[in-house]
């Protein structure tokens, strides 16, 4: 079950990685449409939460200590942070529907809170490596000894 775990973070890592990419291919979609941020939103709304909670599900299934349980939980409240962010950008307009400097910080904190997510997903991976033995629990380096005089 650990190493279930360090694949399912795994892959919610990658969902993440892809979500920034689909975020900048409807950013950079001309002529901008309904359907630029289509596959954005898709996987930001299906794929990313449903692979978060599996994820914490799966560190409590792995008998994980309580902080990776903890942490592991802590992205689905952050991945349901997001909708209502961009809700508020994207309410944010002025009244001929353009965007106002309130709303594009909004949807700054958008961003700011999908890298939150994906560092708190990192250290979730990372933990989940270290439970399953796949990683040394102390990674600093030890200087290799000096030959001994002859």
């Amino acid at each position: 079950m650990r190493k279930a775990l360090v694949v399912i973070s795994l892959l919610l890592l990658v969902a993440f990685a892809v979500q920034f990419v689909l975020a900048a291919v409807g950013g950079f979609t001309r002529p901008a449409g309904e359907d630029a941020y289509a596959l954005h939103s898709v996987n930001g709304m299906a794929v990313i939460p449903i692979l978060t909670v599996l994820t914490a599900v799966f560190a409590a299934l792995a008998k994980a200590p309580g902080k990776l349980i903890g942490l592991a939980i802590l992205p689905i409240g952050l991945v349901l942070l997001q909708p209502l962010i961009a809700m508020l950008a994207e309410a944010s307009t002025d009244a001929s529907g353009v965007s106002t400097p309130l709303g594009l910080t909004i949807g700054g904190l958008h961003a700011l809170n999908g890298i939150i997510a994906v560092h708190v997903v990192v250290g979730v991976h990372r933990a989940a490596r270290k439970l399953a033995g796949m990683e040394r629990a102390d990674t600093t380096r030890v200087p290799a000894r000096e030959a001994e005089p002859a």
